[in-house]
């Protein structure tokens, strides 16, 4: 079996499942297809992708489906993402423009390419470079309990209270806040936890515990502004494909809800020369995901943030790559405007 009619027997077996639902019989190949060869030799070639791992027979079925390792090599030979219709853009035109704040456009970016895709769109949170820090207040509760309270430039405002481990009275507590603010407003709250690991060197010998108490909350703070979020859309058409999670939907819904699953996964997905990452199946590392694919790309100045759809493995993946890369260029265009 030759190199490119296995893979065009392959492309045609993958359309006809995510089209139909149905496993793919040669007859029906020969049918739908002009592959230029017998219903026989079709056979001997299923058999040969069958023998690879690239299709599978479900059940006592005649008929084949493609595997993991065979959506694999169809979305490998993507050589291109084919643009959007004039139709499609101006759709995703309509529910973006107008946008107010950045939560309302993250809302309207997800709402709109679930309805492209059908499929649960997921974007994060930008990271911002940008943001400082605008504010500390220490506010004593009690002879060792303090308030910490870090306000961000981008309006965010984190607080908790710790124990400074010695009685520390109103006026003391004043004159450190002075010393914090001194050393850390304007800086970036990505490298807050760098600024505070110095000033415990930088007070008296009989201050440096507490200190470091404060500086260790106001770390913590720090990575709790900084903690990445996403935005979800379209849930309710993973419940009508319902179909294609023969095990069990829970795994993939319980995994949505978690979201540091989803996020992890963002993370570690490397694109490829086209701009885009795909996962399939039981190539994602967390098993709630392994009937699943996630395809996604990054968005944004600096292009730190990642958005992108969850669905069945059998998605249509050019037509969902092709949506999910306008949509992040539209939304980029947003950003920079």
């Amino acid at each position: 079996m030759s190199e490119p009619r296995k893979l065009e027997v392959l492309r045609a077996i993958v359309e006809d499942y995510v089209h139909s639902r149905e496993p793919v019989g040669s007859k029906a190949l020969v049918d739908r297809h002009h592959l230029g060869v017998s219903s026989a030799t079709i056979r001997n070639d299923m058999a040969a992708l069958e023998e690879e791992g690239l299709i599978t027979a479900p059940h006592t079925s005649s008929g084949r489906i493609p595997t993991d390792k065979g959506y694999r090599l169809f979305v490998d030979q993507i050589s291109s993402v084919k643009p959007l219709s004039a139709a499609e853009r101006r759709a995703i035109a309509v529910l973006l423009d107008g946008s107010t704040d950045l939560d309302d456009v993250l809302e309207r970016t997800v709402r709109a390419l679930a309805q492209l895709t059908n499929q649960v769109a997921v974007v994060q949170y930008p990271r911002s470079a940008k943001t400082t820090v605008r504010h500390i207040e220490f506010v004593s509760l009690g002879p060792r309990q303090v308030l910490l309270v870090l306000i961000l430039t981008s309006g965010k405002v984190e607080q908790s209270v710790i124990d400074v481990g010695a009685t520390i009275d109103d006026v003391r507590l004043g004159s450190l806040r002075q010393v914090f603010l001194a050393a850390v407003a304007g800086t970036p709250v990505g490298k807050l936890p760098t600024a505070l690991a110095q000033l415990p060197g930088a007070v008296p010998a009989n201050d440096q515990d507490t200190v470091r108490k404060l500086a260790h909350g106001l770390t913590q703070l720090a990575q709790a502004a900084r903690e990445d979020r996403i935005v979800l859309a379209g849930t309710a058409n993973l419940a009508r494909s319902n179909v294609d999670f023969p095990l069990s939907i829970g795994p993939v819904l319980d995994a949505l809800e978690e979201q540091v699953v989803l996020l992890r996964l963002l993370e570690q997905m490397a694109q490829d020369s086209m701009g885009m990452a795909v996962s399939i199946g039981r190539e994602n590392p967390h098993d709630s995901l392994a009937e699943a694919s996630v395809v996604a790309t990054n968005y944004g100045v600096g292009e730190s943030a990642k958005l992108g759809v969850v669905g069945p493995t059998r998605m249509d993946y050019p037509n969902t790559m092709s949506s999910v890369r306008a949509v992040a260029r539209y939304l980029s265009r947003i950003l920079a405007g």
